[in-house]
């Protein structure tokens, strides 16, 4: 059976940290990364949904996984999301990711055209191919991605021998059932919505990957614990309490991410700049919002914690 307990926990999705012009900043990526190891968590998710991957380019996704391995480096597990709307772009990075030393890297599937599971299987088995000294891991997110894992297509990828599992976004917790069901120990599935993170360790993810995590990695911490001693009772209370904070945090008229960044810049005095158009940005409506969500996490740490 393969060792993969590097993966199992609390692993934050990364957020894109830019600089007062909006462009990819060293050194509040590093800052970012140093809070999380501060935090405990078992590693960090970068370049995906949460770091705005779809708005950067190849360039920036390479400047961004650098500077966070100048610091992670055997300090946090490290995955970094290394899908692009083509294959081509997606090989290179996979190839830096491997270059710079990442635990796995991983990718959703292409996006806008509908295409069929080979072409798909070969879209990903590509970029593995360019990384072959590499962890790989399919990141399933059907709302966003327009098209859904089938167990046919996830049997036919773990023939390739670096795939360890999958990043399970799709909202029916049924999803990681099927996904642990059909592939047994030897693969990991990871919990992609926040607001079923119990649920999903319950249905059998091994860990999670998160957008919200990264606003509140100790309460995420807790739940994981609460979980793992099963004082299931006490760990959907907290779980109720989490998806209270997202509430929070997606009603503003802002992207959801710049809502984490200034919640962050309240809480924990970091900056990590706006977002990249076209997400919205945090306007005079939103700060409320912001503080309100800020004010949550420090309410619900002090009765968890």
């Amino acid at each position: 059976m393969r060792d993969l307990s590097k993966y199992e926990g609390i692993i934050p999705a990364f957020y894109a940290c830019y600089d007062d012009k909006g462009e990819v900043s060293k050194e509040r990526v590093q800052d970012l990364v140093r809070y999380y190891i501060k935090k405990g968590v078992k590693g960090i998710y970068v370049n995906g949904s949460s770091g705005e991957c779809i708005y950067q380019s190849v360039e920036d996704r390479k400047q961004i996984i650098e500077a966070v391995m100048e610091v992670a480096k055997g300090q946090l597990t490290v995955i970094n999301h290394v899908a692009c709307n083509n294959t081509k772009d997606s090989i290179v990075l996979a190839q830096h990711s491997e270059a710079v030393g990442v635990d796995a890297i991983a990718a959703i599937p292409p996006i806008y055209f509908k295409l069929p599971d080979y072409s798909i299987a070969a879209y990903w088995n590509a970029m593995s191919q360019a990384a072959p000294k590499t962890d790989f891991i399919i990141y399933n997110i059907p709302q966003l991605a327009g098209v859904a894992l089938t167990e046919a297509l996830y049997s036919q990828m773990r023939q390739n021998p670096r795939v360890i599992g999958v990043k399970n976004s799709s909202m029916p917790v049924q999803d990681i059932q099927t996904f642990v069901a059909a592939a047994g120990d030897d693969y990991i599935v990871f919990n992609g919505p926040d607001e079923q993170f119990l649920g999903g360790r319950i249905m059998g993810a091994r860990a999670g990957i998160g957008g919200t995590y990264g606003v509140m990695p100790d309460l995420y911490l807790k739940l994981n614990q609460l979980f793992e001693e099963k004082k299931l009772a006490r760990a959907k209370e907290l779980q109720y309490a989490i998806n209270e904070i997202i509430a929070k945090m997606v009603s503003g008229r802002a992207n959801m991410y710049a809502i984490a960044k200034e919640i962050l810049r309240l809480n924990e005095n970091l900056d990590l700049g706006s977002v990249r158009a076209p997400l919205e940005a945090l306007g005079d409506e939103d700060q409320p919002i912001a503080q309100a969500a800020a004010e949550q996490i420090n309410q619900v740490r002090k009765a968890f914690l």
